[in-house]
């Protein structure tokens, strides 16, 4: 067993007389586990420090992001939202691929479960975890713009009974921000994603707002 508090306490310095590949295994295994402290604790500390750091360098993350893409289908809710947090940090150091990307969108359209903190499996935060990725890909040369934007649209248009209350909003407009500094988005695009948004805010003029309705207006104000 690796002491993994005891690793970020020595800078993440890489445990002496180990091999990289069974590390890289403890800490894939440890970020998708149900116990919170390990989950979202020193072992996550370290393995973002190492994509940072390029110890887990351009040979491994490739394969550290299929197995992060690969969750999102999986049955485990903390390892579907803590995925993104993950990949945003490898795609943050130019490692993208497609087929993530679209793991990515299939899954934050439709993730149901979008509590921000669970009694026994600590916070999972899907909403806020996928927007961090969304505005690191809205920044990556390679992604479309529109369909982040469109992607943003849909995760606030799903109908839900649950309300944005961990700064969701927060995080999900950043991300819309990011998008929106993209150069190569001209005016007449980066506001294309808001009809479909006013079409479905329209009948709710006046009176009380479903939830997901509020969480919109809310994000949007933030924008």
């Amino acid at each position: 067993m690796t002491n993994w508090r005891e690793t970020y306490e020595s800078d993440c310095a890489l445990p002496a007389g180990r091999r990289l590949d069974d590390l890289i295994a403890g800490l894939v295994d440890a970020s998708g586990g149900p116990d919170p402290e390990v989950r979202d604790g020193y072992p996550y500390a370290v393995l973002d420090t190492w994509i940072r750091r390029g110890v887990i360098d351009g040979d491994w993350r490739p394969a550290l992001g299929d197995r992060m893409a690969e969750r999102f289908t999986g049955p485990r809710i903390q390892a579907r939202t803590f995925a993104p947090l993950v990949l945003k940090t490898i795609v943050s150091q130019g490692c993208l691929r497609v087929e993530w990307l679209d793991a990515f969108a299939a899954w934050y359209r439709s993730e149901t479960g979008l509590r921000g903190r669970d009694g026994k499996l600590g916070r999972l935060h899907a909403v806020a975890h996928g927007a961090d990725l969304l505005g690191v890909c809205g920044l990556r040369p390679e992604t479309g713009p529109e369909r982040l934007l469109g992607l943003a649209a849909e995760r606030l248009l799903a109908t839900t009974d649950h309300l944005f209350a961990e700064r969701e909003d927060d995080r999900l407009a950043k991300a819309v921000a990011l998008v929106l500094t993209r150069p190569d988005l001209p005016p007449e695009r980066s506001t294309a994603w808001l009809s479909e948004i006013g079409a479905a805010l329209a009948p709710y003029e006046r009176g009380p707002i479903p939830v997901w309705a509020s969480n919109t207006v809310r994000t949007l104000r933030v924008l």
